[in-house]
């Protein structure tokens, strides 16, 4: 089945509630005026103009693990602007970070718009010039902690990790990380590759902090299965003998909830966007990333924690900087320090051992240098 970040993010956001019993209420955020609503639209539409008068085409990487997951976004967008023809390709952000450098280098830009997890690389990309500055519809809303303050780049929307688990546990299921360790899981858990993505390392090196590497030891001795990528994880979760993991979203299949730890530590981050300075189409960039960033986008089309200061949490959720076991900068922090993050991976791959399987983002091996299109082909 199916699934996307959209329904991840929100199974997260909202993952909370199973271990309260509360009831999941749509979001009710602060009602926006008639004026604040016209100046909105009246700004998307001429982007719009702007971006059919310059051939109605976007090509957007997105960071994931699963062809498709982004096509929520893409879906949302082209419903509200239907002269638009666009391609987001989804890949690991640690490959097409590459894959921009690499663009960029050759003078051969396919991209418009970026939005990952690799949240470092952005103030890299504005030191070396690479990123155009733009502040989109909204920007004045956006929570200054999660943007560039020149305008390079900012936070988009949150997305989270936390424990995904099946539904038949019932009140079994385990919420803390050291319920992971109870007898009953053993050949039962399934989780990440966290040598494989830094969201999931970062995940790791947060319960290793606090609880050591016996903690590691002891969740080792449960004999889970490690696959590359967060989303097979947990769609894993319910089927076979797989009930549980930690470090991934929630999955479409109705097999599995999200649940979000009171004590241990657990993850989000602000997934981050900017426009490339030699995007081919910028002026349908300027409109996604406004789209985006629009109060009407925020409440209806992201599915998570917004990243404007006048939206609300989901309903039945904390503002996203209020959970004291989760820092929604944290992942920024420590991917920042690559001497570090690389020292401990390599300690974490001699625990779980190297990465096996092909990646999932382009299972056929298609996506190449230049893709402009999900199927890989090449700009």
């Amino acid at each position: 089945m199916k699934s996307t970040r959209k329904a991840w993010a929100g199974a997260v956001a909202l993952g909370v509630l199973a271990a309260s019993g509360a009831t999941v209420a749509a979001a009710t955020p602060g009602a926006k005026s008639p004026a604040q609503r016209t100046s909105e639209e009246a700004q998307l539409q001429k982007l719009y103009k702007d971006a059919v008068a310059e051939g109605g085409r976007l090509v957007v990487y997105a960071g994931g693990d699963k062809p498709g997951q982004a096509d929520y976004l893409k879906d949302a967008f082209v419903k509200k602007f239907p002269k638009m023809k666009v391609d987001i390709v989804v890949d690991f952000s640690k490959n097409h970070d590459a894959r921009v450098d690499n663009q960029v280098a050759e003078h051969h830009v396919v991209a418009d718009v970026v939005h990952f997890q690799t949240v470092d690389d952005f103030p890299r990309w504005k030191k070396e010039g690479i990123l155009q500055k733009y502040r989109p519809v909204g920007w004045n809303k956006v929570d200054s902690r999660i943007k560039d303050k020149d305008g390079y780049y900012t936070g988009l929307f949150y997305f989270a990790f936390a424990n995904v688990t099946a539904t038949k546990l019932g009140s079994g299921a385990p919420v803390e990380a050291k319920d992971f360790l109870k007898p009953g899981f053993k050949n039962k858990l399934v989780f990440t590759y966290p040598n494989d993505d830094d969201a999931v390392l970062y995940y790791f090196k947060q319960l290793t902090d606090k609880y050591g590497f016996g903690y590691l030891k002891k969740l080792l001795a449960q004999n889970p299965k490690f696959v590359r990528g967060t989303q097979d994880s947990a769609d894993l979760v319910g089927t076979g003998d797989y009930v549980a993991n930690f470090g991934s979203g929630g999955s479409a299949s109705g097999l599995s909830q999200v649940t979000i730890p009171k004590k241990s530590p657990w993850v989000a981050w602000p997934q981050t966007g900017a426009i490339l300075k030699d995007a081919p189409h910028k002026a349908a960039a300027k409109l996604y990333l406004s789209w985006i960033l629009s109060k009407d986008a925020q409440q209806h089309s992201i599915g998570t924690w917004s990243a404007r200061t006048d939206v609300a949490a989901p309903a039945g959720a904390k503002g996203i900087f209020d959970y004291k076991n989760m820092n929604p900068l944290g992942l920024g922090e420590f991917m920042s320090n690559r001497t570090a993050l690389d020292r401990y991976k390599a300690r974490i791959n001699l625990y779980v051992g190297d990465v096996q399987g092909v990646n999932p983002s382009d299972p056929k091996g298609v996506l190449g240098l230049y893709p402009v299109s999900q199927d890989g082909t090449q700009g």
